[in-house]
């Protein structure tokens, strides 16, 4: 593991995967007696905040006149959908073990891989689909009650 290790897109992926998991923990134990849908506001606060230093401190604003409007129409899309999936989640949070909640939120990545391949005319081999089907079962396996 080099230190161009460290510039893919598997090592990104990973620390996402890491910080999703201490996400999940962090609310399951925060939203305690507090309305879901007001932790999420509360959370989306932190995150707007902390990306706004971040892209402060290390200069990477970028002109508002430089993105097209296409881009523009996907990014509202994305953040109404990172949105509606945030509320979602902190209400299964409050319900539900993260334990269990967490796994069935990452039928995301099967979601994502169908989808891909619909509208996007990604193209997986019979290796990926197996692990698209492997992460369903498993999905399922965790959801299904005795």
């Amino acid at each position: 593991m080099g230190s161009s290790f460290f510039s893919t897109w598997t090592f990104w992926a990973l620390l996402s995967a890491t910080f999703a998991a201490l996400t999940a923990i962090f609310a399951k134990i925060g939203i305690d007696n507090v309305n879901s849908d007001f932790a999420t506001l509360l959370r989306t606060i932190v995150v707007l905040v902390s990306l706004a230093l971040i892209l402060y401190a290390t200069g990477q604003y970028q002109s508002l006149s430089s993105i097209s409007a296409k881009s523009y129409l996907f990014l509202l899309l994305s953040g109404l959908a990172t949105g509606a999936s945030w509320l979602c989640y902190f209400r299964a949070l409050k319900v539900g073990p993260a334990s269990l909640v967490a796994p069935v939120d990452k039928l995301s990545v099967v979601f994502v891989a169908i989808i891909g391949v619909l509208l996007l005319g990604e193209k997986l081999d019979l290796r990926q689909w197996g692990g698209i089907g492997l992460i369903t079962a498993g999905v399922v396996m965790l959801a299904l009650r005795r």
